[in-house]
Formats: structure tokens, sequence, C-alpha cells
């Protein structure tokens, strides 16, 4: 249990939280990487998944606030599992248009947020989306992105469920 009682107190502090925005800003800053620099048109689903992936960075701020809130924690966490959970999902969606197209599964042609919050509209060279959902147009490691973003989206559900089984743990002493 001594590991897990870590894992909480690690939890209940603003590095973890600030280390999790962090990973955040690396991986946004890698999407603007490959659409600005490498000129890779992002697609709908591309875009989807990054708002997901700012989910989790709103999770790390609202983690940021109170870590040793524990109402403020569990916010954080939630957020955190909804927005992994909901990345996890597109990410798969989107492999699925890439390496099974169908004329009868495609993504939109256009993004579509809420009228109260139209991204694409408000910050256009981050949200608005011009690429072809099935299309590889990167790999590494022999990946396409969206299957990197499964595996991201995948490890973040597996670190939050290790860090939401420690809050079960008692604090050390």
């Amino acid at each position: 249990m001594n590991i897990l009682s870590s894992i909480k107190s690690f939890s209940q502090g603003r590095l973890s939280w600030l280390l999790l925005l962090l990973f955040v800003i690396f991986f946004e800053a890698c999407a603007l990487f490959f659409q600005h620099v490498m000129m890779l048109s992002p697609c709908v689903m591309c875009i989807y998944e990054r708002v997901a992936m700012l989910g989790i960075g709103g999770a790390a701020l609202i983690g940021l606030i109170a870590p040793n809130n524990p109402i403020i924690r569990w916010l954080g966490l939630a957020a955190w599992g909804a927005s992994s959970y909901k990345g996890l999902a597109l990410a798969l969606q989107h492999v699925d248009y890439q390496f099974n197209p169908s004329p009868f599964a495609t993504c939109d042609l256009f993004v579509t947020f809420p009228d109260w919050a139209p991204l694409n509209k408000w910050v256009p060279w981050m949200f608005e989306a011009y690429g072809d959902c099935s299309k590889v147009v990167w790999q590494f490691l022999t990946l396409s992105m969206p299957q990197w973003l499964v595996v991201i989206f995948a490890a973040n559900l597996v670190a939050l469920a290790v860090i939401v089984v420690a809050q079960l743990a008692k604090n050390k002493r």
C-alpha cells in the first residue's frame, strides 16, 4: 500500500497537475507544428481529438486550483477521465476511417461546435478543419497519428485508473 499512498500524496500536490498540463501543452504544440510547419491539414476528427486533449488541460487546471481539496481533486480527475475517454473514442473512430474506408462511414465535412462556442470561428488557425480523415498523412514507428492518439489517450486512462485507486489509500504519516 506504500506505493499507492505515495501516488495519492503526489496527486494532492500541484506538481502532478502541472505535469499533466505540460503534457497537454507538449502535444498541442506538436499538433500545431504538424499543421503550421509541416503543413499537414487537420481533418474534422483531428480537431475533435485536439479539443479532447484540451479537455485534459482543463482538468489539469481544475486540479491546480486546490489539489489538497478532495472535491476539487475529484472534479479534476472526473474531467480528466471524461476527456481521455472521449479522446480515445474519437481516435478509435478516426483509425477506423483510415484503415477501413467506406463510403457509408465518413467523417463530417466541417467541424460543428455549439453556437455558444464556435471555436473554428474564434480561433480558425487552431480549430478549422480542411483535411481528409481517411488519409494517412504521417507515420512514426509504423503508427499513424490517430493510432498514436489511441496510445496517448489509453495511457491517460491507465494513469488515471492508478491515481483513482490510490485515492482510496491512507495518506502516509
